[in-house]
């Protein structure tokens, strides 16, 4: 959605269908024989696109989705969607109704949808062959190019197209604009669309009527200072450098280029470039186009600081800005770097957003073929968010602005301005509408990629490539992500050695590719590409084999909220009608599947038995995705005392006194760290208050107690490590130090704030809370001992965190501060190969033998991450090679700062 004021009349109600009239006829009438090639080649590619006629979707839900938006398409009266553009024009209406919501006669940005259509009907055109389609595309860029040639009598410059005045931009330029309209981000639209007319069904017309508009364009910001144009940028304006960019590839017209660099918005782009995250408040969807642009701008010049920025930007929404359904935002913008939990809306994940974030992460992969991650996550996105975001039970295939990902949230809800559940036939017309066209009628378009000879499958689809420049086909059939295999058949002339290059997701452990039954001896990594180069014959079959796990997916914020995944869907609890004022409490342990033909399963969540199913069925009912869990938390003992932090009486009361006292297992001795940027708050698991100090005082000796959590400074604690497994907990308000009153080690003693002055009682050691997993932060993966074993020896690897006993670990306080890690499945301790204290000795579990390998000690990193130091050499515990890889051995290292030396308790 554009980024304007939110308030608005309700939307328009527009009734009535007129025919479409005759269209002259076209030259090309296959599926894909009009498309134009463009006249330069982008740069840096590794990776080409199949044309959208050359691959066909068979069953599957994507072929249901498409089928739904394409009678949609077919449907929609084309008159009705002329109606804003004839009148700006002055032109007759022709009788036609007018158009409500977001098109109505007297919406600022009205016509931004027409150009999502054109695109939608030339896809529908490359991909099906389909008339009807066709026609409409062909009679609205006719109908275009007359309310262009009627410029002067509408007094517009000439090339000037839209269903708003002219005098919009004057304003726009001025600074005075102030009715809600982007009026680029309409034109982007309308560029867009006109271009994919031209390069899907080969009209000239509609080339004719781009290159007007471009011009008009061009002409436009030619004439504006640098100074100017940056204040220009400041108001939404699509992707009028990837629309420009792609117009200077398609005809080699460096015009289009020089006209694309000025939306160049310097103010996005210097952070990004260097890698600076500053998205926090910034208007989600206004900044994923530009991103697009950078990608494109790379690809026409080669200038690497345009790909850097792509780069930097998916990296920085991927990690800490997305949801586990791939969606991000919520009211439409980016909120602080990894708050999830904090977020969990009605309005959040805007599909556009997504829909954008599918096209960065296609043009990036093109780039990077080897990285498999793009493609994990364009999986991620399409499966979970964007094909569930069209209504099945709607026969014209309608979709929902937001997903809500609120406790109890359910499908169908509008935007803040005009509101609303399902998008309608003629009275939204969103921006999200738009992208939903565009989206279900290209759903084919990622699945198969070439270079050379060499294949690609990147998406397991029931679908079917023609390879025509090879005379090859490969048919796809799969039940995923019900089933775990797919197959690929090729036929044709596929003689000769050529290589089939298969994604492997990174949830995929022990995958396994086949051909004609027998398991091939090639690399197969989670995140990787599986590649097979033989000599084929028509009619081998390539078997793939994903073997799903369920896993439970932390928020970045909130290591006690959760998320639940199979393979690569998304799990949702169905709550039919029943209202969650919170999220429900789920045993992980409890969560089991039921069929082995749907990906229905069970679980105990608030004490009761929920049925949990892909997130993408979860239509007509209220779902929660994210649950809470037990979080982890943790002891502070303190050092000269040996007593644990807590607070007086067990209170739940603000202003609960905070003190010491004997290690006596109350939940008031639990303390949860929330992270909070370079500080933690302190939540005591009894009560929810975090802890803080009286009155906000900045005075030695002032008393520490819990609040609720308000936000206020001296809630926050920055943890510093001493070097010895203590640390000193500073606060951020006053800069002095947790601490007890007079240094007392007695019970009961008052936890006050103190000078920095050395003194013991104002060290704390953190000791973890019941069974845990440990997750490594460089590769988000967690401790486990090989094949479960429980045997002496058994070496400890990182995995999936897929619920297995192994994964436990309970802290057991040993003696001088140090702890021994015993493992849930075993009840052996974790230990060094043979003691040893060399760089690279592998980590294992043994027998709790009291060897001094066995002993351990937690020194805070950042971010809620801990250090694992031995006393035994006093190396860290570490990754070998800093693998990010499934199954990859734990071994002692230096402690070097590098992320596979980080590891938090969840």
């Amino acid at each position: 959605m554009p980024s304007f004021p939110l308030s608005r009349r309700g939307l328009f109600q527009a009734a009535g269908v007129t025919a479409v009239a005759a269209v002259p006829a076209l030259a090309a009438t296959a599926a894909h024989a009009a498309t134009v090639p463009p006249a330069r080649s982008d740069i840096g590619v590794g990776a080409y696109a199949f044309d959208l006629g050359q691959v066909q979707l068979t069953s599957g839900r994507l072929l249901d989705n498409q089928n739904r938006t394409l009678a949609y398409l077919r449907f929609v009266d084309v008159d009705r969607l002329l109606y804003n553009f004839r009148a700006n024009h002055k032109l007759s209406t022709n009788g036609a109704a007018a158009t409500g919501g977001w098109d109505a006669p007297t919406f600022p940005f009205r016509t931004h949808v027409q150009g999502h259509f054109l695109t939608a009907w030339a896809q529908a055109y490359a991909v099906l062959g389909d008339p009807t389609c066709r026609d409409k595309a062909a009679y609205m860029v006719a109908e275009l190019a007359k309310c262009q040639a009627n410029n002067g009598t509408a007094g517009f410059a000439a090339g000037y197209l839209s269903g708003f005045p002219e005098s919009d931009f004057t304003a726009l330029e001025a600074g005075t604009l102030s009715n809600g309209n982007v009026p680029y981000y309409v034109i982007h639209k309308t560029l867009a669309g006109l271009l994919d007319v031209w390069r899907c069904l080969g009209s000239t017309q509609a080339r004719d009527v781009l290159l007007a508009l471009a011009g008009w364009v061009d002409t436009r910001t030619a004439r504006l200072s640098s100074t100017q144009l940056q204040s220009v940028l400041n108001t939404e304006f699509g992707g009028m450098n990837e629309v420009l960019t792609d117009l200077y590839q398609q005809t080699g017209d460096g015009r289009w280029l020089t006209a694309a660099q000025r939306f160049d918005h310097a103010a996005v782009f210097t952070p990004l470039a260097a890698n600076t995250d500053q998205l926090n408040g910034l208007h989600a969807n206004t900044q994923v186009p530009k991103w697009i642009g950078a990608a494109r701008e790379y690809k026409a010049t080669g200038t690497t600081r345009y790909r850097d920025i792509a780069v930097n930007a998916w990296a920085m929404t991927v990690t800490a800005h997305s949801y586990v359904i791939g969606g991000n935002s919520q009211a439409e913008h980016f909120r602080p770097a990894n708050a999830i939990a904090a977020y969990l809306n009605q309005d959040t994940c805007e599909h556009c957003n997504s829909y954008n974030m599918l096209k960065l992460t296609r043009e990036l992969w093109q780039l990077y073929p080897d990285q498999a991650a793009y493609f994990d996550f364009f999986e991620r996105v399409l499966l979970n968010h964007v094909v569930g975001a069209q209504n099945p039970a709607d026969s014209h295939g309608h979709v929902t602005y937001f997903t809500p990902l609120n406790p109890g949230g359910r499908r169908g809800v509008g935007p803040a301005w005009g509101g609303g559940t399902w998008s309608t036939d003629y009275t939204t017309f969103w921006c999200c509408q738009g992208t939903g066209v565009e989206v279900n009628t290209k759903l084919m378009d990622s699945i198969y990629f070439y270079n050379g000879t060499t294949l690609t499958v990147n998406l397991f689809v029931p679908s079917v490539l023609t390879w025509s420049q090879r005379g090859i086909t490969v048919t796809q059939t799969t039940t995923y992500p019900v089933g775990d295999t797919t197959t690929l058949t090729v036929t044709g002339s596929v003689s000769g050695s050529w290589s089939l290059r298969v994604r492997i997701p990174a949830w995929a452990s022990g995958a396994t590719v086949s051909v004609n039954g027998t398991v091939q001896n090639i690399t197969v990594t989670p995140g990787a590409y599986a590649t097979i180069t033989r000599s084929w014959t028509s009619g081998d079959t390539v078997t793939v084999r994903l073997p799903m796990q369920l896993a439970v997916r932390p928020a970045n914020d909130n290591a006690g909220v959760v998320a639940l995944t199979y393979g690569p869907s998304v799990l949702a609890g169905n709550y039919g009608s029943t209202t969650l004022p919170a999220l429900p409490a789920l045993t992980t342990a409890s969560v089991t599947r039921t069929s082995t033909s749907s990906l229905a399963f069970t679980a105990t969540a608030n004490g009761a038995t929920v049925n949990l199913g892909p997130f993408s069925d979860a239509h007509g009912f209220n779902y929660t995705v994210y649950w809470s869990t037990d979080p982890a938390s943790y002891r502070l003992v303190n050092a000269a005392s040996g007593l644990v932090l807590g607070v007086r009486d067990m209170s739940t009361a603000d202003g609960g006194l905070a003190l010491q006292w004997t290690d006596s297992g109350t939940a008031d001795h639990n303390w949860e760290l929330i992270v909070d940027g370079s500080a933690v708050r302190l939540r005591n698991i009894n009560s929810g208050k975090v802890l803080g100090v009286q009155n906000m005082s900045t005075a030695d000796g002032a008393i520490v107690l819990q609040w609720t959590d308000n936000g206020t400074a001296d809630h926050r604690w920055t943890i510093v490590d001493n070097g010895d497994g203590t640390h000193k907990l500073r606060n951020a308000n006053s800069a002095k130090l947790l601490g007890i009153l007079n240094g007392s080690t007695g019970n009961g003693a008052q936890a006050v704030q103190d000078p920095d002055n050395g003194t013991a009682d104002n060290l704390w050691r953190f000791v973890p809370n019941g069974a845990r997993r440990i997750q490594n932060l460089g590769s988000g993966l967690v401790l486990g001992v090989q094949n479960m074993s429980t045997a002496d020896g058994g070496l400890v690897v990182q995995g999936g965190d897929n619920g297995t006993a192994d994964h436990l670990w309970t802290a057991v306080v040993d003696t001088g501060g140090y702890l021994r890690l015993r493992n849930a499945n075993s009840g052996k301790v974790l230990g060094v190969e043979g003691a040893s204290t060399a760089n690279g000795a592998r980590v294992l579990q043994w027998a709790d033998n009291g060897t001094t390998d066995h002993r351990w000690r937690l020194r805070y990193g950042a971010n809620g991450y801990f250090r694992i130091q031995c006393v035994n050499g006093g190396r860290v515990l570490g990754v070998s090679g800093a693998s990010t890889t499934a199954g990859a051995q734990v071994v002692i290292w230096d402690d070097n700062g590098t992320n596979d030396h980080l590891w938090r308790f969840v």
